[in-house]
């Protein structure tokens, strides 16, 4: 793939399923990437399968969950990977449980990571993308997202919320030549399924992998400018899981 100029994606989530998916998805695609997730060893693996495609990958160790500082971090890769055409918020965490039964702990850490922390990216990069009046911000959100399912009361209050702060984000930044697209996938297979915070009894063959996750967002990546794709639903063949 060839563009009138080279391109950069700053990948949040990177080192692993729907980011790591994607980081390879823009690289073999010509699109220059910045890595950014809590282990490092794991995006240097990334970053390393990354270049055999001909693209520039570089490396941010930062834990996401750590909103304090996410803003000012990813405003400094920003800055040294100077442009950012396109951030992808790709991190978070599955979570099982009734509501009743939810530590507070547990939701607080939840929002943080799959919410607040999106909220900090956002912020990192908006100021220099506004300055260029364009750029493209594409969300991770789900199917949990758009519907409420038992059990998944917390994950769909942070999923929700991804989706609110997309749409508003798309009105607020239209003015500014800016491009925002919420993506929400159904069951994905990915390790999040067999993570402490979920439990369940899941037909993982009928789920969606995280390639094609991230062939969609490359997707949209390509679109031109003139077009804004601002939400985007991607099930299962075999409906939601």
């Amino acid at each position: 793939m060839n563009f009138p100029t080279k391109r950069r994606a700053l990948i949040a989530g990177a080192s692993s399923v729907i980011g790591k998916a994607t980081a390879l998805a823009f690289a073999k695609a010509g699109i220059d990437v910045a890595l950014v997730s809590r282990c490092q060893k794991k995006l240097e693996a990334v970053a390393e399968a990354a270049r055999l495609c001909g693209v520039k990958a570089g490396v941010y160790p930062l834990d996401l969950a750590n909103i304090s500082s996410v803003r000012e971090r990813i405003a400094a890769i920003a800055a040294e990977e100077n442009p950012i055409d396109i951030l992808v918020n790709s991190a978070g965490m599955g979570y099982t449980g009734t509501l009743m039964d939810t530590p507070l702990a547990d939701y607080e850490r939840l929002i943080d990571l799959n919410l607040t922390s999106v909220f900090q990216c956002v912020q990192g990069v908006l100021p220099a993308m506004r300055a260029r009046r364009s750029g493209l911000i594409v969300n991770v959100a789900s199917i949990a997202g758009k519907q409420t399912f038992p059990n998944w009361g917390a994950y769909a209050v942070s999923k929700f919320g991804v989706m609110a702060l997309s749409k508003t984000l798309a009105e607020e930044e239209r003015p500014h030549g800016i491009r925002v697209t919420a993506i929400c996938p159904g069951a994905v297979n990915t390790p999040l399924c067999d993570a402490e915070t979920v439990g369940g009894d899941f037909n993982r063959s009928s789920m969606l992998t995280p390639e094609i996750v991230a062939q969609s967002i490359l997707h949209i990546a390509l679109l031109p400018e003139t077009a804004a794709l601002e939400e985007l639903t991607l099930m299962p063949s075999a409906g939601t899981l």
